[in-house]
């Protein structure tokens, strides 16, 4: 059978990461950098670890410069923006077989896969039930529930835990409304209003899409509840109330995996508190669609 091109072989997943062309070129421009592009490369260069786990935001903060100037930067050398310079280290500091899962090894049998993804997944939900604030999320629920009409955002791998907090919402007799497009996320986001709210998904909080759509929606006088990782990040700065998960999830991969099953409990958690608050109508209203479901089986 013949290999694809883009398949990696065992030999390739067991050894070492290419070159780092963006870190080389970072480092042939410093000397000739003004100062705040000089002091971010300066925490990149000398953190790269660190910065693996850091958001634009909180590398910004390090440098002391603006999180515009620490995206200009990365594009200066190639990069597309700073997540993507998060991938090109992560990739140099690490096995390209962690791309798939950061505890995995090329000879693990799928036995050994299946307890290490089950483990991560079980630290995630630990290390975010630590971190989730009950007081955040008695506010976001009271605020969610106050409004007249609830808006959800979430885009790429938050999109599916979007769609299920959408049907949640649904379930319990309030009127919400899902934009995983960007255009359309854009539009309701104009449109918004103060008796709107809206709840936005994102593990890393620095996708643009998200963000504008978050910004645009409280410059309208929405009030607005978002469900990020642990850190800061520029999505923060928009937000009302802030319900933070935990999970390593941007340690080596662009795709959700551990975050994803943290959302989802923090969208569980927030969901049963919005029901309990409902009383008698969020019942009566499960009962409603637990009804109209029961015709969709057999």
């Amino acid at each position: 059978m013949v290999r694809s091109a883009l398949a990696p072989t065992s030999q390739e997943l067991a050894g070492a990461a290419p070159p780092l062309a963006a870190i080389e070129r970072l480092r042939a421009l410093r000397p000739g950098l003004p100062p705040a592009a000089a002091r971010i490369a300066d925490v990149v260069l000398h953190q790269q670890a660190e910065v693996v786990h850091m958001s634009v935001t909180e590398v910004a903060e390090r440098a002391g410069a603006s999180e515009g100037s620490v995206v200009a930067l990365c594009r200066q050398i190639g990069a597309r923006g700073f997540q993507h310079l998060k991938i090109e280290l992560a990739r140099a500091l690490t096995r390209p077989v962690q791309a798939i899962h950061e505890d995995l090894e090329p000879e693990d049998a799928p036995v050994i896969v299946m307890r290490k993804v089950f483990a991560a997944g079980m630290q995630a939900l630990q290390d975010t039930l630590a971190v989730l604030d009950p007081e955040a999320l008695a506010r976001a629920a009271s605020l969610l529930r106050a409004a007249r009409r609830i808006e959800v955002y979430g885009i790429g791998s938050a999109a599916p835990v979007a769609e299920d907090a959408h049907m949640r919402l649904l379930r319990i007799g309030l009127d919400v409304r899902l934009a995983v497009d960007s255009h359309v996320q854009a539009i309701s986001a104009a449109q918004a209003s103060p008796e709107v709210a809206t709840l936005t998904i994102s593990h890393s909080g620095s996708t643009v899409e998200t963000i504008t759509a978050t910004r645009l929606a409280r410059e309208a006088g929405a009030r607005t509840v978002v469900i990020t990782n642990l850190g800061r990040s520029p999505l923060q700065a928009h937000a009302d109330v802030v319900l933070h998960t935990a999970a390593r999830e941007t340690r080596f991969r662009t795709e959700a995996m551990t975050s994803r099953i943290a959302q989802l409990a923090a969208v569980d958690a927030l969901i049963s508190c919005m029901a309990l608050a409902g009383g008698a109508d969020a019942v009566a209203a499960l009962r409603r669609t637990s009804e109209v479901l029961a015709l969709k089986r057999y």
